[in-house]
């Protein structure tokens, strides 16, 4: 059976979520979606970077990602709407909900898109079908219509028999439009496309690309695979070969893959200059740090390795990690952390600050990830724990607990009678130097821990190695 993909893609997802919101406040309130407008920045200081924009916006020349102050230049009269966090997951909610009612499988890929799997799903449209509308542009307009009668906003779908011509498909003509991009149609519907149309190729590849002559995808269809590779590295050559092609074999996963990182970023309404560092960084690396730890903390991971991002004025993106002795996923440590690596990223000679720099974006990461059940504690953790143990058990128990070679004769025994040197005593045995000191303390803690905690207490990358003869 032929695979059928859908690509489902919201119309300007932010904007038209709070235009939504704003007519059901106010039925006489204009459409935002019918003039120019654009979500983000800081409304009143009319700074930060464009998030999503009206079609209208988009026809003057306003981009998503650009700073506001552009795009004012460009659109004068363009309303401004700030962020609304909480609409949007109660409508990306709403919307997810109503694409499983029809599909076998659902892959939500962001909060406003998600492919689904309409193989074999021909029997919900009967009556569509019987009434002489095909499959599945039945099913496409069932969808389409359902999200714009009853949550108020437009869908695009787009339709293949894999996951990249259908997504390739939604992002033709909007808004709520229904298209093809069967393997077939790849030629006259894909291949004039300019390069930096192909999904997944990014302005950086594309740059790359125009410099070989590569202008549209069909370009690259036709180009040397082999060339490409040498060019873009072995992966990315293959990938954009491949897609340019029209070829893709991801399946539709109904559960997301596990997250192999976190990270929280901001968007700054003013940017952060050395001079106002100390009064704004903190705030912000507490705020960014109780975020990730949330997330970390709500799917029952922690991570080795912390790390901060900036975006300078000038559009760089620069970042700084720093790997733990442990997994954390507490809002103190990475804080900490994150505070240490800024500092080192922003300050000194070689610092951003040295240079001139301002930031417009700060973030904080997580990776390393560690879902296993148990916490690996460090080794100063246990030390602390295992020495107020044994300082309980000493004064219970005696010395002799722990050092029975030590005790001395039981009481009323003799040494054994006959012949004894008489000439001179045994000298007293050296002392254990320093290096023998520390095995020895190494090896009675591994012991005492391992007696407490478990033999897994201490394992690769806790910090601790085996006593060996090198400590």
């Amino acid at each position: 059976m032929k695979r059928c993909i859908f690509h489902v893609d919201v119309n300007s997802a932010f904007l038209s979520w709070s235009a939504v919101k704003k007519l059901k406040e106010d039925p006489s309130a204009v459409d935002l979606r019918t003039i120019p407008s654009a979500v983000g920045g800081d409304v009143k200081t009319r700074h930060g970077i464009i998030t999503a924009k009206s079609i209208p916006a988009g026809r003057m020349g306003v981009k998503t990602g650009e700073p506001v102050v552009k795009a004012l230049a460009k659109c004068p009269d363009l309303v401004l709407i700030p962020s609304d966090f909480e609409t949007y997951r109660a409508y990306s909610r709403a919307f997810i909900g109503i694409l499983e009612k029809y599909a076998r499988v659902v892959e939500q890929v962001s909060i406003d898109e998600a492919y689904l799997d309409m193989t074999g799903t021909e029997h919900l449209f009967r009556k569509e079908i019987s009434g002489g509308e095909p499959f599945p542009f039945c099913a496409a307009r069932v969808i389409r219509d359902e999200i714009r009668t009853s949550l108020g906003f437009t869908v695009n779908v787009g339709i293949s028999t894999n996951k990249l011509l259908a997504k390739m498909a939604s992002d033709f003509e909007k808004p709520d439009r229904t298209h093809t991009l069967y393997p077939e149609e790849v030629p006259s519907k894909m291949w004039p496309l300019p390069i930096r149309d192909l999904h997944g190729c990014g302005g950086a590849t594309a740059a790359r690309l125009y410099s070989l002559g590569i202008l549209t995808i069909g370009d690259a269809a036709a180009f040397d695979e082999e060339l490409l590779k040498s060019v873009l590295g072995e992966s990315a050559g293959a990938y954009i070969h491949r897609s340019a092609n029209g070829i893709s074999t991801s399946p539709v996963r109904g559960e997301r893959d596990k997250a192999k990182s976190y990270s929280n970023e901001r968007t700054l309404a003013e940017d952060i200059t050395e001079d106002n560092y100390e009064g704004r960084m903190p705030e912000i690396l507490a705020y960014l740090s109780d975020k990730v730890a949330g997330r970390l903390q709500k799917d029952h991971v922690r991570a080795a390795t912390i790390g901060v991002i900036v975006k300078t004025g000038s559009f760089h993106r620069h970042t700084r990690q720093a790997t733990l002795d442990r997994a954390v996923n507490g809002k103190d440590l990475i804080e900490k952390t994150a505070r240490g690596l800024m500092e080192e990223l922003l300050k000194g000679p070689e610092g951003l600050f040295a240079s001139g720099e301002t930031l417009r974006l700060v973030g904080v990461s997580a990776s390393g990830l560690d879902d296993s059940p148990f916490e690996q504690m460090s080794i100063f953790d246990l030390m602390s724990d295992a020495g107020e143990d044994a300082g309980r058990e000493e004064e219970k128990e005696g010395p002799e607990a722990f050092f029975p070679f030590a005790a001395p004769f039981p009481s009323g025994t003799r040494e054994p009678e006959g012949e004894r040197e008489v000439s001179s005593p045994d000298p007293e045995p050296p002392s254990p130097s320093p290096l023998e000191e520390k095995k020895k303390r190494l090896e009675d803690m591994v012991k005492k821990i391992r007696g407490r905690y478990g033999e897994d207490a201490l394992r690769k990358g806790s910090g601790l190695k085996e006593p060996s003869g090198n400590v």
